[in-house]
């Protein structure tokens, strides 16, 4: 598989395999189809200051990961959120754990410190890939999301790709004028 950064040119096939995605699952929490031009959109922001990529079998896409803001408030700006979504035929043979790795590396390049992984439950092959590059569960939203007739948790994962942190990084803020 060959990973690069995604271009608004792949916006077709990448709405193809999201699309899938919403109509038959619960895994992401969109309920109405997008558009290749919708997705072009979302391409070229997250290109603006995060990244996008894309992995390629014999040139055609066969699936995608990126990765934008967790949080839009300034204290959260050294944190991502992750996604990774690959074609049908493509799961389970390695190629989304070679993408997902690609993205992560992305997020060291771009000085980024911690990445949070939203994952739909259940979804064991998403907590499986999860696991294997690192990431721990902290947690649980219970019925956080409504899709197909029912209500549906969604797990958050946490990695930290900092290298250290620096002494004032690692000293509690004093909230005392907080009441």
């Amino acid at each position: 598989m060959n990973t690069r950064r995604a271009t608004v040119g792949d916006a077709e096939r990448i709405a193809e395999i999201y699309n899938w995605y919403i109509l038959n699952t619960a895994i992401t929490f969109e309920t109405d189809v997008v558009s290749p031009q919708e997705i072009a959109e979302r391409i070229q922001e997250k290109l603006s200051g995060y990244d996008w990529l894309v992995g390629e079998v014999n040139r055609e896409v066969i699936g995608y990961a990126y990765y934008g803001p967790f949080r839009i408030r300034a204290a959260y700006h050294h944190t991502v959120e992750s996604s990774i979504y690959l074609s049908q035929e493509r799961i389970g043979k390695g190629f989304g754990r070679t993408l997902y790795a690609q993205l992560i590396e992305s997020v060291k390049g771009h000085g980024f410190r911690e990445v949070i992984g939203v994952i739909a439950l259940p979804n064991p092959q998403s907590i499986a890939l999860h696991r294997a590059l690192g990431f721990a569960e902290v947690g649980i939203l219970k019925g956080v999301g409504y899709k197909f007739g029912r209500y549906i948790d969604d797990g958050i994962w946490h990695l930290s790709v900092a290298k250290h942190a620096s002494a004032d990084q690692q000293q509690p803020m004093n909230d005392s004028c907080l009441t």
